[in-house]
């Protein structure tokens, strides 16, 4: 049921309702991705505060989950449009999320898995094209 809620209010999340994190997540939460690492409910308001500014539009879509009273896991794919990135036009990232929660039911740790690649220098034309190649010379060898 946790991972449940933990998708629902993610897909509910937007500039205007950041200040509802403080009910997902703990004061002293620690978030990580693959370009963050994050203390703290304040610095995590700041990181989305700063993500929304400019996120056209962003909905996650649950594909596996398991989980105890104290974590879970769930992979998920996400489709997000971002000006700066794919032109703008919507695009797919797969990720999976680490989740552990306090004694008050609320996320003390968050940790996100996914390819930056996939989803940031892919849509970069000429480290686009490099990172490709790069991914074909190691399939081949």
């Amino acid at each position: 049921m946790r991972l449940q809620q933990f998708v629902d209010f993610y897909n509910a999340l937007s500039a205007s309702n950041l200040a509802d994190l403080s009910r997902l997540y703990h004061q002293d939460v620690v978030f990580v991705d693959p370009v963050h690492q994050i203390k703290g409910l304040q610095g995590l308001q700041s990181y989305f505060e700063h993500a929304y500014e400019r996120l056209n539009s962003c909905h996650f879509t649950p594909v596996q989950q398991a989980g105890t009273a104290e974590q879970g896991f769930i992979s998920w794919r996400m489709r997000l449009s971002h000006p700066a990135i794919n032109k703008g036009e919507l695009f797919d990232v797969e990720g999976c999320s680490e989740l552990r929660w306090h004694q008050d039911g609320r996320i003390i740790y968050h940790r996100d898995y996914y390819d930056l690649t996939d989803m940031v220098y892919r849509h970069i034309p000429l480290l686009g094209w490099l990172t490709a190649k790069v991914k074909q010379k190691m399939a081949q060898d």
